[in-house]
């Protein structure tokens, strides 16, 4: 498994924990510290850290956006009805499409169908494959 596979893989847990706590309001400013508890609790590897952390605090500045693009491109789902699971891949997936320049759509799309291979149901990956393809050919646009 490549360290990114490892770092994407760390966000989904920490956001997943976030997520059941409602993303509190104001936990942006201890996101730093919060993340280095949960690395040193759940033992993430110190190699993936530092670009888990970047995807971390780039999915929380830029939530509301990443939100809006899943909303729209996930037809006949609200965003509140999305599994946690598939929802938080989606959001790493989208965040890496939109921001990270070094990350092609297209790995981006593979890294998240394989997680949702791992973490999700069997539906999963080709409702996250869906949703991610529709999102690459609106940025492609």
């Amino acid at each position: 498994m490549t360290v990114r596979r490892r770092s994407r893989e760390a966000v989904l847990q920490f956001l997943f924990q976030d997520d059941f706590k409602g993303f509190e309001s104001g936990s942006e400013q201890d996101l730093d510290q919060r993340f280095a508890d949960f690395c040193s609790l759940y033992e993430i590897q110190k190699k993936a850290r530092p670009y888990a952390a970047t995807l971390l605090q780039g999915v929380y500045n830029k939530r509301a956006e990443v939100d809006a693009i899943i909303s729209e491109h996930a037809s006949n789902w609200r965003l509140e009805r999305i599994d946690v699971t598939d929802r938080n891949i989606l959001r790493i997936a989208v965040y890496e499409m939109i921001h990270q320049q070094d990350v092609p759509p297209e790995a981006a799309i593979n890294e998240a169908v394989e997680i949702a291979k791992r973490f999700c149901t069997e539906d999963s990956p080709a409702f996250v494959n869906g949703i991610l393809d529709a999102v690459k050919k609106s940025v492609a646009a």
